[in-house]
């Protein structure tokens, strides 16, 4: 095995590898499909809300499904989910891609494609992160979730560039591209990772929602808060890239490579920034919290700016800003949630924050299409409000001070959970 067992203090490149392969998919489940959706939109006779239905068929069902599959992942193990999702990833990508080729009328049979894709991507990234959790530990751990978030933005980056170049096979040809990544990412996660072994009993589904409840009784305010910034940075993004995929083909035939370079520019940004946050917060949570602040103030304030502006050059620019601000928002959150909340609560607040993400993704690009039929300038503004709500809340209401201990008696504490099972154990005997 090409790892130590459970809780390794050393990166090891075949596990990382095939890690890292699965974020990377999941991200080109929809950044890969946005530079082409005005030529799928052409060739298919649908509108431009059908083709914005793409993206969100994809990210509403991952979104519903996430706290599913991390419930499944901590009872029955991460590999059980990840390996079926991947394959579910690739089979979704068949049927759109068969459908596209042989069907005289083929969207309705894409769709259901996408829903399987989707319901396939619930099993993938989060599952992934919590296994590089399970099998790293100390330094080694923090490496590891660095280089597999480096994968997710170095997907970000390529995937326009990518989805044009598949394209020009022909333009369903990206739907079998999904299948050609999933399967050797299967077959390495089955091969190169050795998951550890389970110490503690699974918790049972009364259990599991529980301990839902315990934690947002406790923690609700600066958890909700949180999650709407995440969900608010990924739904304008992508949000703007459709919007920006469509003026660039209808306004100045800007398609083909050129157009995915461009795309990419605001991706890139992010990406950059992302790592680079990642690597200077560390544990330094009222810098995490500015950060926040600071970012969603930087994807709002272009945008409210481009309401007025209508120079392409400059619009570019702008939303360069807004890479920028999402790239410091993003990781901040991503270490804030996982570790202001103990191991065995980390699973249910995790596996949330990633259903709010995907449900961001999903509904950018149909308000976006709805806000463009109504006013540019409603758009832009309307977003960048979004964006300064989330800044005003998370000024407020993120904490970033440790939670005070709780009683031997509060629901939820570790001695309370443990005379409960206890007891629970004395019943079942009886």
């Amino acid at each position: 095995m090409a790892h130590k067992a459970s809780g390794s203090s050393n990166v090891s490149l075949l596990p990382l590898i095939a890690l890292g392969s699965v974020p990377l998919i999941m991200v080109l489940g929809n950044s890969m499909l946005i530079p082409i959706l005005p030529t799928m939109q052409n060739q298919l006779h649908i509108s431009k809300f059908q083709a914005s239905l793409m993206i969100t068929l994809f990210s509403v069902p991952a979104g519903i499904i996430i706290p599913l599959a991390g419930f499944l992942s901590d009872r029955y193990g991460r590999k059980i989910v990840i390996i079926p999702a991947l394959l579910l990833y690739a089979i979704g990508g068949l049927v759109a891609g068969f459908a596209a080729m042989f069907l005289s009328k083929p969207f309705l049979m894409i769709m259901i494609g996408r829903v399987l894709q989707g319901l396939g991507a619930a099993g993938t990234a989060p599952i992934a992160m919590a296994l590089a959790g399970d099998i790293f530990q100390g330094g080694a751990r923090s490496k590891a979730l660095g280089l597999i978030e480096a994968s997710n933005g170095l997907g970000k980056v390529l995937s326009p560039v990518l989805g044009v170049l598949i394209a020009m096979i022909i333009w369903y040809a990206a739907f079998f591209a999904f299948p050609a990544l999933c399967v050797p990412a299967a077959l390495a996660i089955w091969f190169f990772i050795k998951e550890p072994k389970q110490t503690k009993e699974p918790q049972k589904v009364k259990e599991y929602l529980h301990s839902l409840r315990t934690i947002f009784r406790r923690e609700w305010k600066w958890l909700l808060t949180s999650y709407l910034a995440g969900a608010s940075a990924l739904f304008i993004l992508f949000g703007v890239l459709f919007y920006l995929s469509q003026i660039l083909e209808d306004r100045y035939q800007i398609d083909g490579l050129l157009k995915g370079g461009i795309l990419a520019i605001p991706l890139l940004a992010m990406s950059t920034v992302s790592y680079i946050t990642g690597i200077k917060i560390k544990k330094q949570k009222k810098l995490m919290k500015t950060l926040i602040i600071i970012g969603m103030l930087l994807i709002g304030t272009p945008l409210a700016l481009a309401s007025f502006i209508k120079n392409t050059y400059l619009l570019l620019f702008l939303l360069f800003v807004t890479g920028i601000g999402t790239g410091l928002v993003l990781p901040c959150l991503n270490m804030l949630i996982t570790s202001a909340v103990s191991r065995e609560e980390r699973g249910i607040v995790t596996s949330l924050y990633g259903s709010v993400r995907f449900l961001g993704v999903a509904v950018g690009p149909p308000v976006f299409t709805w806000l463009m039929e109504l006013s540019r300038m409603l758009m832009f503004l309307s977003v960048a409000s979004l964006a300064a709500l989330s800044a005003v809340l998370s000024m407020f209401l993120i904490r970033v001070s440790s939670p005070p201990p709780l009683s031997p008696l509060t629901p939820g504490s570790p001695y309370f959970e443990f005379m409960r099972r206890i007891a629970a154990k004395k019943k079942s005997r009886a």
